[in-house]
């Protein structure tokens, strides 16, 4: 469809203490990165651990998913943080994620906050440098997943970080590029409108918002939720019109 080669993405090892039905290893095949809770929003050791062997397995990229220390709001509520509290948090789950992936002879790819913490790094430019900077620290090789044309976007890229502009299948945009909240309804798109909002990001790097405008926007990578209805089907769908 596209001769650019667009990265497809998707949160994965989101269960805390109870494996999920196989999810994650069907939409595994289907997508090229991975996003691994580290256990602040969801997410345990075995889950974290299984999740990474079946990505080396698979040859899918893994990054780490950290989140607000959240796991009864599933991290989709803001907290107000100190902001070196906030940087201890990120440090403990990243470093945790990489520690794991390093002692299975892989590597750490990328870094993608979580829920509310994604969504306030890309309206705060505070929260942003920290977490910007908080990952340059561990490893300044780490590509940052970020809101494409958000804040974070303009802070990782003044500093000279690897940044993948991402955007989303599933996900209603505001006429701010900020995505819709998932309290709302149509927030979350249904198979027919996800398919066609796909092919507008990979062919004409643009999105319809939720007024109708046709708004320009970066596409490095695209996300699928793996708690999105029909998520298995439509990662396969996905992946026919973007990788093949």
């Amino acid at each position: 469809m596209n001769s650019r080669v667009i990265d497809l993405n998707c949160d994965l090892g989101e269960s805390y203490g109870k494996p999920l039905a196989n999810l994650d290893e069907q939409i595994m095949p289907y997508i090229s990165s991975c996003n691994i809770a580290c256990g602040f929003h969801s997410g345990d050791p075995q889950t974290i651990s299984r999740t990474i062997q079946a990505a080396i397995a698979q040859e899918v990229k893994i990054g780490a998913h950290p989140s607000y220390p959240d796991l009864q709001g599933f991290g989709r509520r803001f907290m107000e943080i100190h902001p070196a509290e906030l940087k201890s948090i990120l440090q403990y789950q990243i470093s945790a994620l990489k520690g794991m992936v390093e002692l299975q002879q892989a590597t750490l790819h990328h870094v993608k906050p979580h829920g509310a913490l994604y969504n306030a790094a890309a309206r705060d430019e505070a929260i942003a440098a920290v977490v910007v900077e908080t990952v340059l620290e561990i490893d300044d090789r780490l590509i940052l997943y970020g809101l494409s044309g958000s804040h974070i976007a303009d802070i990782a890229l003044s500093k000279g970080m690897a940044f993948h502009h991402e955007v989303f299948a599933d996900r209603l945009y505001e006429d701010d590029l900020q995505l819709r909240d998932r309290r709302h309804e149509g927030a979350v798109l249904d198979h027919a409108a996800v398919m066609q909002q796909v092919v507008q990001l990979a062919t004409e790097q643009s999105v319809t918002t939720i007024s109708g405008r046709v708004q320009e926007i970066s596409v490095d990578t695209i996300c699928l939720h793996s708690d999105t209805p029909d998520a298995i089907a439509l990662s396969k769908d996905i992946y026919k019109l973007v990788r093949n």
